[in-house]
This record gives structure tokens, C-alpha cells and sequence, in this order.
């Protein structure tokens, strides 16, 4: 697999990788893994959700209003 970058992309990618003392492709290669992680388990959490709503497990506006506050104030 090849990923081609714009000449302002890539010199932004050497940048950022060169102070994070990574090799360019390694950058690329790990941030790819990372998004892919997230992806995944945002899915996960999705897929849950939508579980539990038809199962009638919901959470009333209030108490989500509450629970920003709380964490908001903490």
C-alpha cells in the first residue's frame, strides 16, 4: 500500500515525526493503527447503545444534564 502526500503535507509529516522522534513511516504507520482503534471502539459503544435503547435502557434529559454538570464542576 502506498499513501501519497501533498509536498506541504509531507514536510508537515517530517516535522511533526522528526520532534516526536519517529521515523516518518512509523508516524504514518501508528496514527493509522490509533484512528483504527478508535474507530473501532467508537463502533463498539454504538452498537451497545443502540442495544440498550431497544431494550428500553435509557437515560432520562435530566440526568444527562446532571451528569454534564458534575463533570463540568469537577
Amino acid at each position: 500500500m502506498e499513501v501519497h502526500f501533498t509536498a506541504e503535507q509531507e514536510e508537515l509529516l517530517n516535522r511533526v515525526s522528526t520532534r516526536a522522534g519517529i521515523e516518518p513511516e512509523n508516524f504514518v504507520r501508528d496514527a493509522a493503527l490509533r484512528m483504527m482503534h478508535e474507530n473501532e471502539g467508537l463502533s463498539a459503544a454504538v452498537r451497545q447503545g443502540l442495544l440498550q435503547a431497544n431494550r428500553g435502557e435509557l437515560v432520562d434529559d435530566d440526568e444527562v444534564r446532571l451528569w454534564i454538570e458534575n463533570r463540568e464542576r469537577a
